[in-house]
């Protein structure tokens, strides 16, 4: 567990600059007027700006969770002798 916490700390900075650097320069577009080129990349820069945020919670949130069950798995697998 120690180690997935350490893990998640060390990507906490990096993850979120990213994700707010790309966030705020896709916003404009998505909130932009109703011209009709500029229709098709908002709606582009909102599919975007979803697929950021998702993949900073499950980075941030469900890896971690993850890292920790494997990590117990392999410790169980080494107690048993396999």
């Amino acid at each position: 567990m120690a180690t997935a916490i350490k893990d998640a700390k060390n990507r906490l900075s990096p993850i979120l600059m990213t994700t707010l650097a790309a966030a705020l320069r896709l916003l404009p577009l998505a909130i932009g007027s109703g011209e009709p080129v500029r229709e098709i990349e908002g709606l582009m820069s909102v599919v975007i700006l979803s697929g950021l945020f998702s993949s900073a919670a499950l980075n941030l949130l469900i890896l971690p969770g993850k890292a920790f069950r494997f990590e117990r798995f392999g410790k169980s697998m080494k107690e048993i002798g396999a």
